[in-house]
């Protein structure tokens, strides 16, 4: 909808366009009144003139108020000298003293320029001049003769009706035709009570005639009521301020929280001050936006502008006092400038909270030439004005309440409840080719930003993917933090392959590197991605299947689309929980054994001991299915406590057979936590009497081994307790060898992808000859994961790698089984061998 335009308003110059026919007229219609031979009236009182010019100027501006119900009709007084004097004086001494009568007041006190007085005065001229041209054409009579009546009566009626047509001639001229309705409606009125005024008047003709003595007892009683009117009227002018104040306050409170208060709010005002326009401005304040608005006389909406100068809202806001300007009051800079944008006058009034200015309140332009602003008024609008302070602070305050309770406050994004309602809303409205996707951003190794850094800088990693992830999403997403780490964007796309573009390109966006405190941090993120209707059909169900593919991400290292196969995958994963638990409980987890070797002539130099779980129902399950399962349920520390235990005693037996094995053991970073973790393994040694090095701890490299901080701490105590650390599935994370460099550790495991590649990937191959060279100048010892050809293995010989491990050898066997595959092997070279040490290794199905 296009914003209202501001009306247009000629100058009001453009009023000599009326007042010149309004003076040819008047000279037309006076000449037959003053040449007639009636233009000298019956009863010839010319002395009665400096009376009822006097009386003339004071009846100018005095009014007779009457409040009926809800209307309030005000009776002119202006109306009753000119009909004395059309009975006693002569058309010229009438019009001059109508003229003089109106010149006086709107000279010497409303101060008006000069084409308004001219206009004025052509306007009294006409209309006295049309009503002593009445009298001179129907003549009058005796005093008491009705038709007498009747002529005077006839003749101030039609003095007003050329007034009110010369008023509203210029009203059209100036502010256009569209306006002349609603004046009519204003003025039609008051010839309703013009009556009262004629009566008035032909009462104090009437007693007059009757004795000149009257016009004494006459005076008193006009004085005795002009003085109980204003009292009257000033009863009713602060009743009417209470009540309107009332219903002013109750609109308020009722319009507070609906985006309706400026709207109320102008409009009362500009009622209650009878002023030609009433404006609210409040500053720029945080995130709220700068708010102009003006409800004006001649507009029925509001405008998003103001009539008057910034110098005044600009005062009472710097200055924090209220800023009254009119003819007779203010600065005289002020008042030449508020001349100067044609404002008659104007109040500004400070808006408080608190002690602080947060605005202003203005009224301005007085309507009525006879009125201006006066003290009452300017007590009146700051009382508004701290009612407007109030509520505008309130209603500010329940924005942001509602803000907050749609928003983190961490990063200023929408929070999981906004989220969720965006997702109904694009849900029900979206379009018939078109998809709802949900893209759920995690936020890699915040934990141990966290813990090496503080959580004031894992705060400022988390704002800075808030503000990439602003900066990069598409036109009309919506960017929220759904959890600790957790980003969500909600967008309109075309399917699920767009969406998954979207993410990819997004997480790219956010691998750049971070400076935060100095430090450059790099950051990734796993991203899950679901689509309705195809994945969901509410906004919680599709946030959840977000998560599902988020948590497969990880382990893949790619953008995830959500499918059915994983909802039952990680469906199978709750129900896992309770059997888990039940299964370390009652050792019902097996632990097998993988040989390790030494290729420098193929003897076994140790193990690796990985949890196998055989469950009761769903037969045997994956060891990524349960240690996920261990890691959200608090039972990981019991998962790798059954592991070592096993292990380190399994190691003591075979040393009791002359077999001395070293025992590899995974641990993840998030083990790596637990401060207790040296002394529970230095408790487990020495219970099984197991040298420290013969313990292997294997930590896997994209599970945040290069943290700093409590990991670190841990990973030193453990070296110096003795035990042997290793990188385990080296090459597939973004650590380098410099990295390592500042890690306790002995060993590095490359990572069987590249392995199991080498044969046939002259890049792999390459990678794994890096490794080997880079690993032997750090001096470390190096085993290749995945070793399952000849091929594999003669490679690996000829680039001098420490150990192997992989299918070729053996596969991962339960205890028994390993013993048995030991026995076999050691027994086919037992005269050349030392014992436990094996020359040749074939593989085990």
């Amino acid at each position: 909808m296009p914003a209202p335009k501001t009306p247009i308003r000629r100058d009001d110059t453009h009023a000599w366009l009326i007042t010149g026919p309004l003076l040819i007229l008047g000279c037309l219609i006076s000449l037959p009144a003053l040449l007639s031979e009636h233009s000298v009236p019956l009863t010839h009182n010319i002395q009665y003139a400096p009376v009822l010019l006097l009386f003339a100027i004071v009846a100018t501006h005095m009014q007779l108020r009457l409040d009926v119900r809800r209307q309030v009709l005000a009776i002119g007084m202006n109306d009753v000298p000119i009909l004395l004097a059309l009975y006693y004086l002569p058309p010229a001494l009438v019009i001059i003293i109508r003229i003089i009568a109106g010149l006086a007041w709107y000279v010497f006190k409303l101060k008006l320029g000069p084409h308004k007085v001219a206009f004025n005065a052509a306007s009294f001229f006409a209309g006295t001049a049309t009503a002593t041209f009445v009298v001179a054409t129907l003549h009058l009579g005796p005093a008491g003769d009705p038709r007498t009546w009747l002529v005077l009566a006839l003749a101030i009626v039609v003095s007003n009706i050329v007034n009110l047509a010369a008023i509203a001639g210029v009203m059209v001229l100036v502010q256009g035709i569209a306006h002349l309705p609603q004046f009519l409606r204003t003025a039609l009125p008051g010839f309703a009570v013009m009556g009262v005024g004629i009566v008035l008047g032909l009462v104090m003709l009437l007693t007059l005639q009757a004795s000149p003595w009257a016009s004494l007892f006459l005076f008193f009683i006009a004085v005795v009521l002009v003085l109980g009117n204003r009292a009257y009227a000033r009863f009713l002018r602060q009743h009417k301020s209470l009540m309107e104040m009332y219903a002013l306050t109750r609109d308020i409170a009722s319009t507070n929280h609906d985006g309706t208060l400026p709207d109320v709010l102008l409009a009362r005002v500009r009622a209650l001050l009878v002023a030609d326009s009433a404006t609210l401005w409040l500053p720029r304040q945080g995130r709220h936006q700068e708010l102009l608005l003006s409800a004006r006389f001649d507009y029925p909406g509001l405008l998003d502008a103001a009539p008057t100068p910034d110098l005044f809202r600009d005062l009472a806001m710097r200055t924090g006092r209220t800023i009254a300007v009119g003819p007779a009051i203010g600065d005289s800079e002020l008042r030449t400038a508020l001349q100067e944008a044609s404002v008659k006058d104007i109040i500004v009034v400070p808006l408080r909270s608190g002690g602080v200015t947060i605005g202003t309140l203005e009224a301005a332009g007085r309507l009525g030439e006879r009125t201006a602003f006066g003290k009452d008024d300017v007590q009146l609008i700051e009382t508004l004005a701290a009612h407007t302070g109030v509520a505008v602070e309130n209603s500010r305050l329940v924005d942001r309440l509602q803000f907050d309770a749609n928003h983190d406050a961490l990063t200023g994004l929408a929070n999981r409840r906004r989220m969720l309602e965006a997702l109904g809303e694009a849900m029900s409205g979206r379009g018939a080719r078109e998809v709802v996707a949900v893209l759920l951003f995690d936020v890699v190794a915040l934990r141990q930003v966290n813990d090496s850094l503080g959580h004031a800088a894992g705060d400022k990693v988390l704002a800075e993917v808030a503000r990439r992830l602003q900066a990069l999403a598409p036109q009309g997403a919506l960017v929220a933090r759904v959890g600790d780490d957790e980003f969500a964007i909600e967008l309109r796309t075309a399917s699920a392959e767009a969406a998954a573009n979207v993410a990819d390109t997004l997480r790219q966006g956010l691998r750049d590197p971070m400076v935060i405190d100095s430090l450059t941090i790099d950051i990734d993120t796993y991203v899950g991605v679901s689509i309705f209707p195809e994945h969901g059909t509410d906004a919680e169900e599709l946030l959840q299947r977000a998560h599902v593919a988020t948590h497969v991400a990880k382990s893949r290292g790619i953008v995830q689309v959500f499918n059915a196969g994983l909802q039952s995958r990680a469906v199978r994963r709750v129900g896992l929980a309770a059997d888990l638990r039940t299964a370390l409980a009652g050792g019902e987890l097996e632990v097998y054994f993988q040989p390790k070797v030494a290729l420098s002539d193929r003897r076994l130099v140790g193990v690796e001991c990985l949890a196998r779980w055989e469950h009761p129902v769903h037969g045997q399950v994956a060891p990524p299915d349960f240690v996920a399962v261990a890691e959200h349920t608090g039972q990981l520390n019991r998962l790798n406590g059954v592991v070592l235990r096993e292990g380190i005693r399994r190691a003591r037996q075979w040393a009791d057979a002359g077999r001395p094995l070293a025992v590899a053991v995974n641990l993840s970073a998030r083990t790596l936590g637990d401060s207790d973790l040296p002394l529970q393994i230095s408790e487990l040694l020495d219970e099984h009497g197991v040298p420290a090095d013969r313990l292997i701890l294997e930590i896997a490299e994209d599970e945040g081994l290069l943290a700093g901080g409590r990991a670190l701490s841990t990973l030193t105590r453990l070296r110096d307790l003795g035990v042997r650390l290793s990188v385990d599935d080296f090459g597939a994370g973004r650590s380098s060898f410099a990295d390592l460099s500042r890690l306790p550790v002995q060993e590095v495991k490359i990572d069987r992808t590249f392995v199991q590649g080498m044969a046939t990937s002259p890049s792999d191959l390459a990678i794994v000859r890096t490794i080997v060279d880079m690993a032997r100048n750090f001096e470390l010892d190096v085993v290749a994961e995945g070793v399952e050809s000849e091929l594999t293995l003669g490679l690996l010989e000829d680039m001098r790698c420490d150990m192997g491990q992989g299918f070729l050898f053996s596969r991962p066997l339960p205890y028994e089984r390993f013993e048995s595959w030991l026995q076999v092997q050691t027994a086919e070279d037992s005269a050349e061998a030392p014992a436990g040490e094996v020359r040749w290794l074939r593989a085990v199905p």
